[in-house]
């Protein structure tokens, strides 16, 4: 690789000096593999097009754009490359994805602005000129802050931005960016933190605010953020985007009602607004008015027939199958190398759910594969990192450990835990406890997630020992007093009953620390045959986490490492987690029911049985398969990939 880096450095130093055809040769005689590498694609297509070979240089920007959908510069070069042919409306275009991908590339802003003009399309100017005006503002340590935040290179746009907030610490859009990496890492307190103080130094700074909003929905946050998309909204009314904030606010806290009546406001004005159609969409899905849902999709492609995010949210909603004609449009868009990243993703997975009702395996995984590795690209997962960190917590939390720390933790024993992989059953478990008189059900609550973030992250001592590492160090009655803020936090999330349900699968990484603050909770592991809940996760689009799903052999090394750390919870807390299979509760749901019910300590009701009944909100994408009776159509969904699913078994050890 040595020789690689040199040779890459010296192409650049011929570009550089504008030696522009030593530079490709250069470049050219790199070994193959490493041809497909996105910074050498770049490099050559910059080269072809300072030498007048348009096509070649398109050539290198289309399979760059095929390894990076959202490279701002690939786009942004193919806004040069299409201008020097003469083809100023795929040019514009070209400029308007490099600035929605990365808006610090001022050159994009710059062409725009000369491009609108040269076409007699002055009435654009204005909002691309703010932009820009904005974005040349900026200092220039933040504009490089902006650009690694749209590269994906977070330590290093932290870094930076820290080391700048050492010289304007109140600086607003400072704040801002930091907090925008923080939650791009999972640091959701920290970011809430400075996006508050940076609205309080600056009420009127719209953008700051409506990162705030998002920063208290991300934490769940949503009487809160509900209140500030109200201050948003007091001041301008009639702003469109500030409306749909506020629907979007109304839906996080329950009253999808007042939601669908303000995205019917906003139709009236926009009817034709995809993304009002999509979100009154998820609307209507939660409340469990499916054909309405449907309704509201499809007029989202109407409005604009590359919404990916309509069809997948039809392909979501499991019962829905799409037609010929909807197949025949999607293979048509996702062959537009200029659809965007997320609609390319949004569609292949549509049509691998397509594909798969149709009974066409070959093609139904050809799309789930390519959805996945699109996800991927935008991945920094780690298998052996994942597998690292769960051996962590064996070591640390072991039956010493427990020993030392027994009587720590708050007392309550409100909270029972479902934990365990997606797409095992979590769902169902938790409809079936919410459907009993004493027992609330709630949301996949990031409050255990956000804390272990804290301790990751925490010093002690001028040393940040890293978590788990850091459990052996801290006060007994700093265990107590999370626990404690852990059952205020919730609060919200409750109707009152005794007890209360959090859903967050992968709170089993953080049973140790579960057991040390909160030492009454209850915890049930909800556990699916590894093939078809491995399988079922891979054909699966997350809104977000759940990285290790996009590979078959890491996720069936994720399976391995789950099944290990429960047994060593099983091991050092005995009696403290019930493993409930998924494929029990299909043979014998009143058994397991009552099994479930017998170890929260909650007397048998018949509701729990007739679960299905429940009309609670259900946001997961199980929301319309747990609202009828448990039956065995999931079971073996895996079998016909089979011959697709080598790298899975392989990974299981099957």
């Amino acid at each position: 690789m040595d020789d690689i880096a040199q040779t890459l450095a010296e192409a650049k130093d011929r570009i550089v000096a504008k030696e522009f055809e030593a530079a490709l040769h250069l470049l050219n005689d790199l070994p193959a593999k490493v041809e497909q590498s996105s910074e050498i694609l770049y490099l050559q297509a910059v080269c072809n097009r300072y030498l007048n070979q348009l096509d070649n240089a398109l050539n290198c920007l289309e399979q760059l754009k095929s390894l990076s959908p959202d490279h701002g510069r690939a786009h942004q070069e193919e806004g040069h490359t299409f201008r020097a042919r003469g083809n100023l409306d795929y040019a514009l275009r070209a400029y308007e994805r490099a600035n929605f991908y990365n808006p610090a590339l001022e050159s994009s802003f710059r062409s725009r602005i000369d491009i609108l003009r040269k076409t007699n399309q002055t009435h654009r100017i204005e909002q691309v000129q703010n932009q820009l005006d904005r974005l040349l503002k900026l200092p220039k340590p933040l504009v490089a802050v902006t650009d690694l935040i749209s590269q994906g290179k977070l330590l290093k746009a932290e870094n930076l931005c820290r080391h700048f907030m050492t010289q304007a610490p109140d600086h607003v859009e400072g704040m801002r960016l930091l907090a925008e990496i923080g939650i791009r890492l999972g640091v959701l307190d920290d970011a809430e933190y400075l996006l508050e103080t940076a609205v309080a130094l600056e009420p009127k700074n719209i953008q700051a605010r409506i990162d705030y909003i998002g920063a208290l929905r991300k934490r769940q946050n949503y009487e809160k953020a509900l209140a500030q998309s109200r201050e948003l909204l007091k001041g301008a009314p009639k702003n469109q985007q500030f409306r749909s904030i506020f629907a979007i606010e109304c839906m996080q806290t329950g009253d999808f009602d007042t939601a669908i009546e303000v995205f019917d406001e906003i139709l009236n004005d926009l009817p034709a607004d995809p993304i009002t159609h999509t979100a009154k969409g998820h609307a209507l899905k939660t409340k469990g008015l499916f054909d309405d849902a449907v309704l509201s999709y499809k007029m989202a492609i109407k409005s604009n027939r590359g919404h990916g995010e309509a069809y997948y949210a039809l392909a979501n909603l499991k019962t829905y199958r799409f037609g010929q004609t909807e197949m025949n449009l999607m293979a048509e868009l996702i062959q537009d190398p200029n659809l965007s990243f997320m609609d390319r993703v949004y569609m292949s997975f549509s049509l691998g759910k397509a594909y798969e009702d149709g009974k066409d395996f070959f093609q139904s995984f050809k799309f789930y594969e390519k959805g996945n590795k699109l996800k991927k690209t935008q991945s920094r997962y780690s298998a052996e990192k994942m597998t690292e960190e769960f051996r962590l917590q064996k070591t640390v939390c072991d039956q010493t450990f427990f020993s030392a720390k027994n009587g720590v933790g708050h007392i309550s024993s409100a909270p029972i835990f479902i934990v365990g992989l997606p797409r095992a059953g979590s769902t169902l478990l938790e409809q079936i406890l919410s459907s009993h008189s004493q027992v609330d059900g709630t949301l996949e609550l990031p409050n255990i997630l956000s804390l272990s973030q804290q301790l990751r992250r925490r010093s002690i001592n001028n040393e940040t020992p890293g978590y788990p590492s850091i459990l052996n160090k801290l006060e007994s009655q700093e265990f107590c007093r999370f626990g404690e803020k852990f059952i205020e936090d919730t609060l919200i999330h409750r109707q009152g009953s005794p007890y209360f349900i959090d859903k967050m699968p992968n709170n089993f990484r953080h049973i140790g620390l579960i057991k040390l603050i909160l030492p009454n909770a209850k915890i049930i592991d909800a556990r699916r045959n590894a093939m078809d809940c491995c399988f079922s996760g891979f054909k699966q689009l997350f809104a977000e986490g759940q990285e290790f799903s996009y590979d078959l052999s890491d996720i069936g090394q994720y399976y391995k490492d789950y099944v290990e750390l429960m047994a060593h919870w099983n091991k050092v807390l005995p009696n403290f987690v019930l493993q409930v299979n998924n494929e029990d509760v299909i043979e014998d749901l009143e058994g397991e029911v009552r099994r479930m019910l017998g170890f929260c300590g909650l007397e048998f009701e018949e509701e729990c049985l007739y679960f299905y009944k429940n009309k609670r909100n259900i946001r997961t994408p199980s929301a319309e398969q747990v609202r009828q009776p448990v039956s065995k159509s999931g079971v073996a969904r895996w079998k016909p990939y089979e011959g697709f699913l080598l790298p899975l078994k392989s990974s299981l050890g099957l």
